[in-house]
């Protein structure tokens, strides 16, 4: 394997699947088919955002405060990271639930060396509740989280096989990047993470790789060393 510790970093929004709000079972069963095939083999962490359920910018844009709709967008995160970790359980794996706001009946705290501890173990851990403030998205989280467990990569699977020139979804024209530095995706105006996320990342030396998560067996070659997606690096 190419990466020993890898952070994966999913969306809330993709484990809709083909519905239009909450969690599509037969998506995260799908995914955690994928998660299962890298199990023993590399250290796993995860982080998995909320826009399915909630996100705390859209309360702050119907005139809710952007801290408390930001905590609820937090809240939404847990509910996606159990929804995944009992998918992932009941494939056989041992998880860990880290929770960066105090949940104790559901969720570990987060404990640095007790989180590094686990993937020692090859315990697939997954991060919630963002980084535990207002103000940072999900995106931030697994920055944040990869750095401080010192992972290889961030694994950013989306709905599309990469980068592109503009939203391959919208202009037939765009095309695909197979690699970037970090200064020219800001150069070039494109929205790979936030920016703090973003400059997390490139101050730290952290890659991330942007894939299409929904193709079966894409996270595998990924970790394997094949070029699949779009790498940024410094």
């Amino acid at each position: 394997m190419k990466y020993k510790r890898i952070l994966l970093k999913l969306s809330g929004e993709a484990l809709m699947g083909d519905k239009q709000f909450g969690i599509d079972n037969n998506r995260l069963d799908e995914y955690a088919a994928e998660i299962k095939k890298l199990y023993k083999h590399v250290q796993i962490a995860i982080v998995i955002g909320g826009g399915n359920i909630f996100r705390g910018v859209q309360a702050e844009r119907g005139g809710m405060d952007r801290t408390q709709g930001d905590y609820m967008g937090m809240l939404a995160t847990m509910i996606n990271s159990m929804a995944l970790q009992a998918s992932l359980e009941k494939e056989g794996m041992d998880t860990r639930l880290v929770s960066a706001i105090e949940m104790k009946e559901i969720a570990e705290p987060f404990i640095k060396r007790r989180a590094v501890r686990h993937l020692e173990k090859d315990r697939v851990v997954i991060f919630g509740a963002g980084t535990g403030n207002p103000y940072f998205t999900t995106d931030s989280a697994a920055a944040l989280r990869a750095i401080e467990m010192q992972a290889d990569v961030i694994l950013k699977g989306t709905r599309v096989d990469g980068i592109y020139t503009a939203d391959p979804e919208k202009d037939p024209t765009a095309t695909k990047y197979d690699t970037l530095t970090f200064d020219e995706a800001y150069n070039k105006g494109l929205s790979i993470m936030d920016m703090t996320a973003f400059t997390l990342c490139k101050e730290n030396d952290v890659p991330i790789i942007v894939f299409d998560m929904n193709k079966k067996g894409n996270l595998e070659k990924i970790v394997r060393g094949e070029k699949i997606g779009t790498l940024v690096t410094v």
